[in-house]
């Protein structure tokens, strides 16, 4: 007499075995698409432009998509008079200027906070037009420990295009 394993519990792990499979190779697929999407620009063309005299060396022009810098740079305001808050812009963002803003998180202090945080951002423009565009996105956050009329301004630049 002969034992046979029903057929049932057979085919329940050969299909747990072929799931699993499935799952390895999406979740490489994945990795691949992931790994490729981190490359440069393949099109990127780093050859000098014909034209330049044999002394002089071109500079290479960047090309690529831009992408948005993960380091924020941030800078304090405080007060109420709009032109104060402009020159203030002005000032705390003179170390990064001729940057270009790609994102700006403002946190205003107190329960009104995001009120006052939408005020500075409005006048981020004024303050530094080069480097706040209308392509600038911005929003408005409240901090409660900070103080009423205060907010620290959070600003992430674009980096140089292709790099």
């Amino acid at each position: 007499m002969s034992r046979r394993r029903p057929r049932g519990r057979r085919a329940g792990r050969l299909g747990t075995v072929v799931l699993a499979g499935w799952l390895f190779a999406d979740l490489l697929l994945v990795l691949a698409l992931v790994s490729m999407a981190d490359r440069p620009d393949p099109q990127a063309d780093d050859r000098p432009k014909p034209g330049h005299s044999k002394g002089s060396e071109p500079t290479p022009t960047p090309t690529g998509p831009r992408s948005v810098d993960r380091r924020p740079q941030e800078f304090q305001v405080s007060g109420d008079d709009k032109g104060d808050l402009a020159r203030q812009i002005s000032r705390g963002t003179r170390t990064w200027s001729g940057r270009t803003a790609a994102l700006v998180l403002t946190f205003g202090g107190g329960p009104n906070g995001t009120v006052y945080a939408h005020r500075v951002n409005s006048l981020l423009g004024k303050g530094r037009p080069d480097m706040f565009t209308k392509k600038t996105a911005t929003d408005d956050f409240h901090n409660l420990g900070k103080r009423p009329e205060t907010a620290v301004v959070r600003v992430y630049f674009y980096t140089a295009p292709g790099g």
